[in-house]
């Protein structure tokens, strides 16, 4: 097995994208991995069909329902890990959520949504598992952030505050964890290739009258690499993060930008 053999880890907004390929990744060191979404409405089972979800994969992924904005669903969520498998050792706070629009006419509603579930929802998961991981001296908790929580972009005000404030958060965990082993880390990507930049770029399109693809083609060539980044790339940095390979860096940002700024 790998290095996070039989480890329990905890994944929110594990059943794709971004989660999902965290979720296998950790999976594929040896730990135990219960995925959490909202998606899920009941039973074990991601409701999303994922094509790149392989039959290994999905036989040894355990997916329950999760709402990281609801103290009480997180609280559920924890004990029913913990009732199953022992207390998470791994957290990855990788649920997310956006809303575009200026912040003159900004919807009160979706805003605090947006905070809900990137800000608050890392708080409750961190509040619900950091005892649990200073009980046995050991802990892993990474943040999935973005480039956006150190730049700005028109029209994305909720998002690059709540982002930003994941750091803030970050930072603050890592020096509570440090005396404990507990180690909190953000990792900030670009745009990668997920759902949410489908739905972006689909929005874009409608709004200029463009097709699609075409706005796709403009965010990867922006880019300084000229591509568009991989879920499985932030995947292996959590799972090196995870291990105890470099058990002394904790309370850092780490952006896999392929040199982008946003």
């Amino acid at each position: 097995m790998g290095d996070l053999d039989k480890k329990v880890a905890v994944v929110s907004g594990g059943t794709r994208g971004i989660g999902l390929a965290i979720a296998t990744a950790l999976l594929s060191e040896g730990a135990q991995v219960f995925a959490g979404s909202r998606s899920v409405v009941s039973g074990e089972q991601p409701a999303h069909a994922n094509s790149s979800l392989s039959e290994a994969v999905a036989q040894r992924l355990t997916c329950l329902p999760l709402d990281v904005s609801c103290a009480a669903s997180v609280e559920r969520f924890i004990l029913t890990v913990s009732e199953r498998a022992g207390p998470p050792a791994i957290l990855v706070n990788s649920a997310g959520i956006s809303h575009h629009q200026d912040v003159i006419g900004h919807d009160d509603a979706a805003w605090q949504q947006v905070l809900d579930v990137n800000l608050t929802g890392t708080y409750l998961m961190t509040k619900a598992c950091m005892p649990l991981m200073k009980q046995r001296g050991w802990g892993r908790i990474i943040n999935i952030a973005s480039t956006a929580a150190h730049t700005a972009h028109p029209g994305y005000a909720a998002y690059c505050a709540s982002k930003a404030g994941v750091l803030g958060l970050t930072r603050t965990v890592a020096l509570e964890g440090a005396p404990y082993g507990v180690n909190c880390v953000s990792v900030s990507p670009t745009w990668v290739a997920t759902d949410m930049l489908q739905a972006t770029a689909a929005e874009t399109a409608a709004n200029e009258g463009i097709d699609k693809s075409t706005v796709l083609d403009k965010i990867a060539q922006a880019n300084p690499q000229g591509r568009i980044v991989e879920p499985d790339e932030i995947a292996a940095l959590v799972a090196l993060l995870c291990s105890d390979s470099i058990s002394g860096l904790t309370m850092e940002d780490i952006q896999i930008n392929a040199g982008a700024h946003w």
